[in-house]
């Protein structure tokens, strides 16, 4: 399928040719990037139309007092009140953080380690938790690894591949440990349900809906907003599933362009970051927006398969790619609610081949230090 790709300051049309990293089969031109460039593609000047719609709970905009800037300092007791707890909506964009493979079940000594790496090395403010870990209390581990070091979390209601309903008892003890750690409020910036359920098929988008509304019922005294998890094309290939966009708190977006029928190399992806970009901004009525499953592979496997003939898995493709998005940061600054912020995926391919910043052996796989503000 082709992109449609519109001059400066309008919207990129539907994006029909990003799919999943699960959906198989799938010389490198190069074109410019980054701000100030000669590029024609001018992705979001002009276009934001930020709508009424906030991420719950964001009530203080002074990087030095909220959390979780860099240099917030945690309290040595819980507060009473997450009021004047979160830094503003307009300080997240940028770099966040990574994607954090939890399958494992890392141990507390592993999480503590790991999470401070994430914070001290990086820059980090946040962790994006994929995969699933039933352990009982490993949610509780999360919270107390992330207080210590001083990290927010995405949490995740992991739904997997396996057709069944264990994501509703994922959902129940993610909820219990929500609202009965004190802790978890503080630490917790929004709950996702994924990842991809409508691209998986894993319920009809009316009824994922009702499952974001239910649970932003039930944890609306803790005040932790709730969204889902998911590709544009999952949400394109139904219709747009306006019902799910209209009732999820924030965006949470995967944005995979090594899939695409139009990849090359992870440098050249920015027009494709852009396409899908537009559309949920043209969908989104100007919720918060982030890239939380965000990347280029530097390795294919029997389920990471291109769609295109161009496209290359490679170390340099993928550091080409955060490079990319790096270079462009004022771009994604014009991004809804003071700009768009993008985790990495992932922080090992320990956790995930080929997508990790960390090898196997615990080594960086290139030079990584983007960006956090601009």
């Amino acid at each position: 399928m082709t992109h449609t790709i519109c001059a400066l300051g309008f919207l990129f049309f539907l994006s029909l040719d990003l799919v999943s990293a699960r959906h198989i089969p799938r010389g490198c031109h190069s074109h410019t990037s980054g701000s100030g460039s000669n590029s024609t593609v001018d992705p979001l000047s002009g276009i934001i139309t930020a709508g009424s719609a906030p991420l719950a709970t964001i009530t203080n905009s002074s990087s030095s007092s909220c959390f979780p800037s860099a240099d917030f300092i945690m309290p040595s007791s819980v507060p009473s009140s997450t009021d004047g707890w979160w830094c503003s909506a307009d300080t997240e964009y940028a770099f966040l953080g990574f994607s954090y493979e939890v399958t494992a079940c890392q141990s507390t000594s592993q999480l503590n380690k790991e999470f401070a790496d994430i914070k001290h090395t990086f820059g980090s403010r946040y962790v994006r938790l994929y995969g699933a870990c039933d352990r009982d209390g490993f949610y509780d581990d999360i919270v107390e690894a992330a207080w210590e070091v001083g990290l927010g979390v995405h949490a995740l209601i992991w739904f997997g591949f396996d057709g069944t309903d264990q994501w509703m008892t994922r959902r129940d003890s993610l909820v219990s440990s929500l609202t009965s750690n004190p802790k978890a409020k503080f630490v917790t910036r929004g709950v996702q349900f994924g990842s991809e359920p409508l691209f998986d098929n894993v319920l009809p988008h009316s009824e994922l809906a009702s499952q974001v509304e239910s649970l932003k019922s039930e944890l609306i005294g803790v005040g932790i907003p709730v969204t889902v998890s998911e590709l544009a094309y999952g949400y394109q290939e139904r219709g747009g599933a306006q019902d799910v966009l209209d009732a999820i708190d924030f965006i949470n977006i995967h944005m995979l362009p090594f899939f695409s029928t139009n990849a090359t190399c992870g440098s050249a992806a920015w027009p494709l970051v852009v396409n899908d970009t537009n559309w949920f901004i043209q969908h989104g009525d100007g919720k918060k927006m982030y890239f939380d499953e965000n990347g280029w592979p530097s390795v294919t496997s029997p389920s990471v398969q291109p769609n295109s003939d161009l496209a290359q898995a490679s170390v340099t493709n993928e550091e080409g790619y955060f490079s990319m998005l790096d270079s462009h940061c004022e771009d994604l600054k014009k991004g809804p609610q003071g700009g768009i912020g993008w985790f990495a995926h992932i922080y090992s391919d320990n956790q995930e081949p080929g997508y990790g910043i960390y090898n196997t052996a615990g080594k960086k796989k290139f030079p990584f230090k983007p960006r956090t503000r601009c």
